[in-house]
Parts: structure tokens; C-alpha cells; sequence
């Protein structure tokens, strides 16, 4: 039996293991960077291992070293272990017990697979030439949990990385199947309001007020234009505004009225464009009507940017490990955003897509849907992706 048919034969199975962790987590969601039941259950899924943890004191994230029988370098793998703040209507046995709070995202098979991973590694830690550490990080979900734990130095504590690798299911990929790029993998995201404040009034009577929802209406349309304009098409940025509040009653012309929006952007120079041309094509719009404008655009999570090298690397351990067409080469970056671009910027790796299509369902939904199920099988090729690319790596590097 090759190596590869060993981690797979290994990874099938722990399968019902990281089922039933899976399961375990998902009915008991918890959301940001404080999670203590989630990471108490994760500990107990790792303590026979006998592990070195080290526990951020920021955050309910930790990491758990395994540490090889020989020297060489250190490879980090990361799973996210927080859910989000929405309900859940999939019908599971182990849906979720706390209202308002999901695991939609599948954070849960993130860590069941990385667990998984913590056991075929240790398995063989006598002959690994060097260390890896398992980074079972909170608060991805716009809380900012991994640079929270660079800024502590829980990832470089003992030894930092060389590298690092993490996996996110696809809830629309087929099982088997792997997806990924170099370069911009994922966008930027960041977050801008505006507040145009005018003058009420009489609604039959707009002469005498200074209304500014034609403003509102009018720089929505106007950002739309700005990016078609302003921003180069090869280096895509999405601008959506995503709630207008305004008004009270069919009578009033009200003093002032709220934008809130999203800014994505897949390079720091279109997402530079684009936040200068939000403040100049409000304050532009906002002064023809004769209304002030206030913009604030608060940052959120760089581009994550993929190695070439290491993007070649898990492709070739991918199609050794499941086949020669299970890598998929994305065309262009996926507008979503992840935190996992704060370790990217320190140390050379990769964030790939996973397969977990559920096949039994005829239209599943994607990620972040209230109705997203995911197909379980999908984490035995994770599991051993997982450890597939921390052995690749190790044995690369030393």
C-alpha cells in the first residue's frame, strides 16, 4: 500500500469520529472569539494524543504542537471554530440547540477535520522531520481572531512556521474535489457608512425641505458607475449597498437618511481606488443636493494571498492523494473575505476549497445559507489533505 492509499485508507477510518465531533459541535454553536464549550470539546477530542497546548489568552483560540521525531522545519495547519450569528432551518437531528446561532459556514467539519488530522500525524510523529502545529483559531467570522493571536504570539510561541495550510468545504463542490489559485485566492472586505443629513419638511412641499433620499438613491447608483469607471476590470472590487434607512411616515421628508455597505476588493490598489472614490463621489452627489455627508469605511480583512509554491505543492499532493483531476485551477479569486490572509502575510501557504456537496439533497445551498447542509464523506479527504501537505511540506523543507 502506497502512502497516499494509507492516509486514505487511515482518514476513512476516523470518518465516524469526525462525524460525530461534527455533530457534536453544529447542535452547539458558538459565535466570536469566545468559545469555551466548543474549545473544551475540541481539547477532549485531542487529549489521547497528549499534545503541548497553548491557549490564547486574548481569544478561545489554541494551538496544539505535535512535535517529530526529527529535526526540521514547522508547518501550521488552522481550522475556524466559530459560527454564525443567524438561524438554522435544515431539519438535521443535530441542528443547532442556540437560537440566533449556526454553523453555516462549516466551521464544524473545519475542526473535526483538523482533529482528524491531529491523529494520523501523530500516528507518526517518531519519523516526522519536524513540528506541526494545529491552530483551532475563533472569531473568523468578522471578529478578527487570527490577527488577534499574531498580535499575542500564540502562533510563533516555542517556534514559529515556515509555512501554513488551511481548507474551507464548498458546499456546492463535489466531494473529492479540491479548488484553488495562486495569487489573490480571496478579497479584501471592508465596511463604510454614510450619513446625509438635510433638512425635514413637509412631504407636499419638498421646496422648503432639503431631502436627502434622492441624495441616498443617487450615490447608490453613482458608486456602481464609479467602479466601472475608476477601476481597472482585471483587478475586480464590488461595492453593494446593503440597507438604506430613511423616513417615518408617507407625510415627512426626514433630515436625514443611512447608507451601510460592503467594499470587496482582490489587490490593496483597487481597494485604495475604491475607498477614495466612496468619499469623493459621496461628498460630490451629497453637495449638488445641498445636503452634508459623513462616510466612514472601517477596515476589515486583507486580500488572502496564495503562494505559488505552496499552491504546487498541495496540488500535487492532491492528485496523489485523490486522483488526477480532483485539483481544480479557480480563474479568478472568490469575493468572499478570510482571516486566515493575516497568516498568508507572515508566512508563505494556502487556503484551498474542499468538496462537501451533500448529494442526497437536489439543490443544496451554498455557504451562509440558513438552509446549508453539507455532505460528511467530504471529510475524509480532508482529513487526509490535512496531514497529506504537513508530511509534503515537512519532508520539502528538510
Amino acid at each position: 500500500m502506497s502512502g497516499s492509499d494509507s492516509l486514505r485508507a487511515e482518514a476513512r477510518r476516523l470518518l465516524p469520529d469526525a462525524i460525530a465531533l461534527r455533530r457534536d459541535l453544529h447542535a452547539c454553536p458558538e459565535l466570536g472569539n469566545h468559545l469555551p464549550k466548543t474549545r473544551e470539546r475540541v481539547l477532549r477530542a485531542l487529549a489521547p494524543l497528549g499534545l503541548e497546548v497553548v491557549r490564547s489568552e486574548a481569544t478561545s483560540s489554541f494551538v496544539a504542537t505535535i512535535r517529530g521525531g526529527r529535526p526540521g522545519p514547522c508547518v501550521l495547519l488552522r481550522a475556524d471554530m466559530d459560527a454564525l450569528p443567524m438561524p438554522e432551518d435544515t431539519g438535521l437531528e443535530f441542528a443547532s440547540r442556540s437560537p440566533g446561532a449556526m454553523h453555516a459556514c462549516g466551521h464544524d467539519a473545519h475542526t473535526a477535520m483538523l482533529v482528524g488530522a491531529a491523529h494520523l500525524l501523530s500516528a507518526r510523529r517518531a519519523k516526522l522531520a519536524g513540528d506541526v502545529k494545529l491552530f483551532f483559531q475563533s472569531g473568523e467570522e468578522g471578529h478578527f481572531g487570527a490577527r488577534l493571536c499574531l498580535e499575542e504570539g500564540l502562533l510563533e510561541h516555542g517556534r514559529a512556521p515556515e509555512g501554513a495550510f488551511a481548507l474551507h468545504v464548498d458546499a456546492l463542490m463535489p466531494v473529492g474535489r479540491v479548488a484553488g489559485r495562486a495569487g489573490p485566492m480571496l478579497a479584501s472586505v471592508d465596511r463604510w457608512r454614510m450619513e446625509l443629513t438635510g433638512r425635514g419638511g413637509h412631504a407636499s412641499m419638498p421646496h422648503d425641505a432639503v431631502d436627502p433620499i434622492p441624495a441616498a438613491c443617487e450615490i447608490v447608483t453613482g458608486l456602481q458607475t464609479m467602479v466601472t469607471r475608476r477601476v481597472h476590470a482585471q483587478d475586480p472590487v464590488v461595492i453593494t449597498t446593503t440597507r438604506i434607512r430613511a423616513g417615518t411616515t408617507d407625510n415627512v421628508i426626514p433630515e436625514t437618511a443611512d447608507l451601510l455597505g460592503t467594499l470587496r476588493a482582490t489587490s490593496e490598489r483597487s481597494r485604495a481606488i475604491a475607498q477614495e472614490g466612496i468619499h469623493r463621489v459621496a461628498w460630490g452627489i451629497a453637495q449638488a443636493h445641498g445636503v452634508e455627508a459623513r462616510v466612514d469605511i472601517e477596515d476589515g480583512y486583507p486580500v488572502t494571498v496564495n503562494d505559488a509554491g505552496f499552491v504546487e505543492l498541495a496540488r500535487s499532493v492532491a492528485g496523489e492523494l485523490l486522483g488526477e483531476r480532483a485539483f481544480r485551477e479557480m480563474r479568478h479569486p472568490i469575493m468572499g473575505a478570510e482571516d486566515f490572509s493575516y497568516v498568508l502575510q507572515r508566512w508563505p501557504g494556502a487556503i484551498l476549497f474542499i468538496g462537501a456537496r451533500a448529494e442526497e439533497v437536489a439543490a443544496p445551498a451554498p455557504v451562509h445559507s440558513n438552509r446549508m447542509v453539507l455532505g460528511e464523506a467530504g471529510m475524509e479527504a480532508g482529513i487526509a489533505m490535512h496531514a497529506a501537505v504537513a508530511l509534503r511540506f515537512l519532508e520539502a523543507a528538510a
